[in-house]
This record gives structure tokens, sequence and C-alpha cells, in this order.
């Protein structure tokens, strides 16, 4: 391990020189010395300090980055060194988004714990552009995200399937019709996530082929505050079936019958592009990829 790059990492999160002395063990002269033997090395100064305050300065910020993706590569080489003589264990840190990492992960997580206690899940959620940053920077062992995603030094591998579907509130006028026209889609009031997220992604292609141009579009960057506004009778969403099948199943959200719907997208794992992985990150991608680990889909 890097030891001054460690250090200074600490002290950059905690912003305080004694409380990163505590977080490892050191004293606080211990760590200054780490903190000057590691600006001697860049050949610059990396923190502001004064009376009050200890934060980066725009060199720091640079080195800060690339440590955190060098300190993650001393832990997965020595993850995958340890592998090497023991059963599947220790610290696995995956990342997923809303949908995926809210309504399916868990049913996932269950089924590996039963199986391999000593593997300690770390969950991350974000939308997919997040995710997908957390992947490349080598922040996580494991990304799942929605939709399409094209990114250099990422693997990423579509493994199941996903429907989405347009809903509204068993009460609301579109709910009661046989077929809903792309004039009273338009005209409807559309509750949408934020834009990286895998779900506004699917929303907005939908948009395009469906040639609709909403008047009224609300942005929340939540799949259950949409879905309680959607039941609550504000408007209309394009969800996966994943997010929604307890409220359709319970009658509070109904399926739209619209054109062109049900949406059909995939869900895909994100790794690092070298694809070394310990043995939990590779027993939790078999695990995913086997059939099974997700419910069923509707028919």
């Amino acid at each position: 391990m890097d030891q001054p790059l460690l250090v200074f990492v600490t002290v950059a999160e905690q912003k305080n020189f004694t409380r990163a002395a505590e977080q490892l063990h050191m004293t606080q002269p211990a760590v200054s010395q780490y903190i000057k033997t590691l600006e001697r090395m860049v050949g610059t100064k990396l923190l502001e300090r004064s009376n009050k305050y200890v934060r980066l300065n725009k060199a720091g910020i640079i080195v800060y980055h690339h440590a955190k993706e060098i300190l993650g590569q001393y832990a997965r080489m020595q993850c995958l060194v340890d592998d090497l003589m023991h059963t599947a264990s220790g610290l696995l840190s995956l990342g997923a988004s809303y949908t995926f990492g809210e309504y399916v992960l868990p049913h996932v997580i269950a089924g590996l714990h039963a199986q391999y206690p000593l593997i300690k899940p770390r969950i991350t959620i974000g939308n997919t552009k997040e995710i997908a940053e957390l992947v490349l920077n080598h922040q996580l062992d494991v990304g799942i995200v929605e939709g399409g995603l094209q990114r250099e030094n990422l693997y990423v591998e579509p493994f199941a399937e996903d429907v989405m579907y347009v809903v509204a509130a068993a009460d609301h006028p579109l709910a009661q019709q046989e077929q809903v026209s792309a004039a009273e889609l338009t005209e409807a009031t559309w509750i949408v996530r934020e834009v990286g997220s895998g779900t506004r992604e699917a929303t907005e292609k939908m948009f395009a082929a469906l040639q609709l141009t909403p008047a009224d579009l609300l942005e929340f960057g939540s799949t259950q505050i949409i879905k309680e506004s959607v039941e609550a009778g504000i408007g209309i969403t394009l969800l996966s079936y994943w997010a929604i099948r307890k409220e359709l199943s319970r009658g509070g959200l109904r399926r739209l019958a619209v054109r062109g719907i049900p949406v059909v997208r995939s869900f895909s794992l994100v790794t690092p592009a070298t694809r070394f992985y310990t043995k939990a990150t590779q027993i939790f991608l078999e695990r995913v990829r086997q059939e099974g680990t997700l419910p069923a889909l509707p028919d």
C-alpha cells in the first residue's frame, strides 16, 4: 500500500489533520510528515491550510482523483492475491441504477448472502451515468445499468431484458380507454426522471418514436416519487415493469394501451475493461447471469 497516498486521501476527506490521524491510528506529526513527503514527490503544495480549514488546491484535486484510483487498484490486487488462498469473502462494491438497484438487486443479494455469507456487499445507487463513472474510476467492482451504454475502458454486457409500460393512476381518464392516441399522450402531464437516467433515455426515445412533444413535463429525481405522484393523479409516466409490478397487482396503477408499448431495453453489467475479478465478483456476476435470478416478466 502506498502510505503517503492513503494519508493524503484521508486528510482530504476528513478536511482535518487531527481527525485523519485518529482514523489512521497515527500521530498528527506523522500525518504531516507523510503529506510533506508526497508534496515533495509531486513537486508542489497540495493542500491549503489555515487554523479553520484544510482543503485541496487545484493540484491537490488532481492528485486526489488519481490517488483514489491507485488505492482502489491496490485493494483489488490484494483481494485477487488473497483469493488464490481463500474461499470467496470480503467486500463486494456494487453500484446499480435506480430501477435495478431498488427493485431487483435486493433479491439477488438475498440469494448471494444465503450461499456466501462471508461476502459483504456494499451498494451504491445512482443513475446510469453516475454508476458508469464510478466503475470507470475503480470505485465500484461492478455496475448494473439500464439501457444502452458505450464507454471506453468499460466492458458492458447486457444480461436481462427489461420491459417498460406507460402507466397512470387507476382512476385517470386515460386508464379507462381501450386505446390512447398520440394526441392524448401529447396533451397529458408527463412525469420523467432526470437527464443521465436510463429511464429518462428510454422515455426520450419513446417520445421520438411516437412523435410526441409533451407540453407539460415534470422532472423528478426518484422512481419512488414518480410512482407516488402518478398514483396521486398528477400525470402519467414510462417505468420499468420491475418498478411497478406491485402497484399493478394491487390496482393502484394501470398500463395504458399505447401503440408501440411496451418499450423493451436491457439491463447491463458494467465492469472495468481489465476484467481481473476477485472470487466474490466472479460469483456475483455468475449469479446475475443465471436464469431465474430475476422475477418473471409478464406475459
